[in-house]
């Protein structure tokens, strides 16, 4: 199976590497095979006493296997769509602010709710004061938070070329 596969027919859970210590021959010419080809393989696989529907794919020479939703576990998504259409200009602001933050390394990416968390437990255990946490702001206005984020990435870009 392409790893494109689309999207809407699977829905990811979680994922483990997969093999013994040292592999065998056959798992790591798998691991090579669909490394090269850019294929997953998707396979059945038993959890407890369930049967799951996994995919398998190569992540830094080791195969990694995801477990996925059967189709009948998937929620009808329902009425969700938009109520009103989408204007050509929110569309171009998005797609622009799409082109100005490709090329994003993973490694720059870090849970920062997780590290928040870490650090309110910490000040709690330790019965310091906690500062007040910042409080989130509603975009209300789609198109004024696209306009931002393409001049906050502009801005990133410029900054990063210097």
């Amino acid at each position: 199976m392409p790893a494109q596969a689309p999207p809407n027919e699977f829905a990811g859970q979680e994922a483990t590497s997969v093999g013994p210590s040292p592999r065998p021959a056959a798992q790591r010419e798998l691991t090579e095979v669909l490394a090269r080809t850019g294929y997953v393989g998707l396979c059945k696989i038993a959890i407890g006493r369930r049967e799951r529907l996994a995919v398998l794919r190569p992540r830094h020479g080791v195969l990694v296997c995801q477990t996925l939703l059967w189709q009948d576990e998937l929620r009808d998504p329902g009425d969700l769509a938009p109520s009103t259409p989408v204007t050509d200009q929110e569309l171009q602001l998005a797609e622009t602010l799409l082109s100005e933050l490709t090329g994003i390394e993973m490694r720059e990416l870090h849970d920062e709710y997780g590290r928040a968390l870490e650090q309110l437990v910490d000040a709690k255990v330790a019965g310091g004061e906690v500062e007040t946490l910042p409080v989130p702001q509603s975009a209300a206005d789609l198109l004024a938070a696209l306009e931002e984020s393409v001049r906050a990435a502009r801005t990133s870009r410029s900054g990063e070329a210097d």
